[in-house]
């Protein structure tokens, strides 16, 4: 039972050494175990239940490397079962995970409102009611940003998406150098033109979405508009959490020092958020 019970630590010690090459007389003192006891264990005959621990390791560093460290166990233990068709329960993966000393990102939050006066204003119908019960029933929009640096030179690139609340899809995404009126179009243009027969509820929050030029264009797509309230980002909740997703899974693991790298990060992104 005892060697049960250390089973953690002498995995955490086995992949310290092999991987940072640690020594493993450090390693035991450090976690207050004998080396006899390490060893002993490292030499026992394994039984079943220790062999496929060995095989969902392999998995878990596996797809740990490959997604650049964002999974934490949750979308491990989903990552792993789908991958592999098995049913581990998340419960065995974080352990495993700890005694790796596995973790994911840490997401940073920014929560900032720009005042603007509006030419159109909406009222929140969609009322934080973030379910659907079809594709193209409800659909949220908004406009991020991010940096890119040039030596001591910051610059800016803006992200327009639209995310469909029944599968949390990206319907539609424009990137490009300036957060103005032209991209917020051009983004729900490619939207429509994707899905031409869709008329969902279009919920948004910006100065963009504001204007008569914006109002005209769902009018022709006979979609209904509802806008946050001013100041509520928790009124557009899951594409503000789609924000958080890509940057702290993508963005803030880097710094990007061109345009070209730094788009092509946030399309690969997206496609593996869509498809993966």
């Amino acid at each position: 039972m005892g060697e049960v019970r250390q089973e953690p630590s002498y995995l955490a010690i086995q992949y310290l050494h092999e991987t940072k090459k640690y020594p493993i007389s450090k390693l035991c003192a450090a976690l207050h175990i004998p080396r006899c006891s390490y060893y002993k264990w490292l030499k026992r005959e394994k039984n079943r239940n220790e062999l496929l621990n060995e095989q969902i390791i392999d998995w878990i560093k596996a797809l740990y490397i490959a997604q650049n460290g964002i999974l934490g166990y949750r979308q491990m233990t989903i990552a792993i079962n789908r991958t592999h068709q098995t049913q581990f329960n998340k419960k065995r993966i974080r352990r495993l995970m700890r005694a790796l000393n596995l973790r994911s990102v840490c997401r940073k939050k920014r929560c900032s409102y720009t005042p603007s006066t509006p030419e159109v204003t909406a009222e929140n119908i969609l009322n934080r009611e973030f379910y659907a019960d079809k594709a193209n029933e409800k659909w949220l929009t908004d406009v991020t940003e991010f940096k890119w640096y040039d030596g001591p030179n910051v610059h800016k690139i803006y992200l327009s998406a639209i995310l469909d609340l029944y599968d949390r899809r990206i319907v539609a995404y424009k990137i490009g150098t300036s957060n103005n009126n032209k991209l917020v179009f051009d983004t729900f243009d490619e939207a429509i033109e994707k899905n031409p027969n869709a008329h969902p509820l279009f919920h948004d929050r910006g100065f963009q979405y504001t204007s008569k030029h914006f109002r005209a264009k769902l009018d022709a797509a006979k979609m209904v508009q509802s806008m946050s309230r001013v100041g509520r980002c928790i009124d557009n909740g899951p594409m503000e959490g789609f924000w958080g997703i890509l940057k702290s899974e993508m963005y803030y693991l880097r710094k990007f020092s061109s345009e070209q790298t730094l788009t092509s990060a946030i399309e690969e992104y997206i496609h593996f958020y869509n498809t993966k």
